[in-house]
């Protein structure tokens, strides 16, 4: 059962074709949009600040999102939040890519398509344009995206909205097996590759 919080009541709303893992703790003044997916051990906190997820947006696992009060934070449709990122009284616009432990500061605003590179500080008050990369602690707007890296970002992100579908569909509490199985099952997802990969056949 998914962990989900009223606080001076005010409850958290979550989409019912959305899928928030049972681990992951929703506080408050939290909106979460249709077909959005929100990951293991992920925390929104509500309590001071509204958090928005936009339809078809994923907020992946150990991800921390919060703000101080009278602020919102905001990850746009199709928004892609990384792996342990944080995202605090920001605004992420639709169609981004927040790397993987990226921090996102206050009044900051990404822009639309843009990517924060893995491991990023975006400082507070900071805007990127759209369609941009931003790299580096603290980050600085490096160059345009190629074509070819949206295409991989828009693609990753599909990959998710379909894991929100699977997971409502088949994702269960069980105990563990004891050994491996003969002849062991693989989960089937052939056209998932790293952009490293996908640039090396360009």
């Amino acid at each position: 059962m998914v962990k989900v919080y009223e606080i001076d009541g005010v409850r958290p709303v979550v989409d019912p074709t959305a899928y928030v893992h049972p681990s992951a703790v929703l506080i408050g003044d939290v909106i979460v949009g249709p077909g959005s997916y929100i990951g293991p051990c992920a925390s929104l906190r509500g309590d001071f600040g509204r958090l928005v997820v936009g339809a078809g947006a994923n907020i992946q696992d150990c991800c921390v999102m919060h703000g101080f009060p009278g602020s919102d934070t905001i990850v746009e449709d199709d928004g892609h939040i990384g792996h342990g990122a944080i995202l605090h009284g920001c605004i992420i616009r639709r169609n981004v890519l927040v790397g993987m432990n990226a921090v996102v500061m206050d009044n900051a605003v990404v822009g639309e398509s843009a990517i924060v590179a893995a491991q990023s500080f975006i400082k507070a008050g900071m805007e990127i344009p759209p369609r941009m990369l931003a790299a580096g602690v603290p980050a600085k707007v490096m160059r345009e995206l190629t074509e070819q890296e949206m295409a991989w970002k828009v693609d990753g992100t599909d990959v998710y909205k379909e894991l929100a579908r699977r997971s409502r569909a088949s994702m269960r509490e069980v105990e563990a097996l004891t050994e491996v199985e003969p002849d062991r099952k693989r989960l089937s997802l052939p056209d998932l590759k790293p952009l490293m990969d996908t640039k090396r056949k360009g």
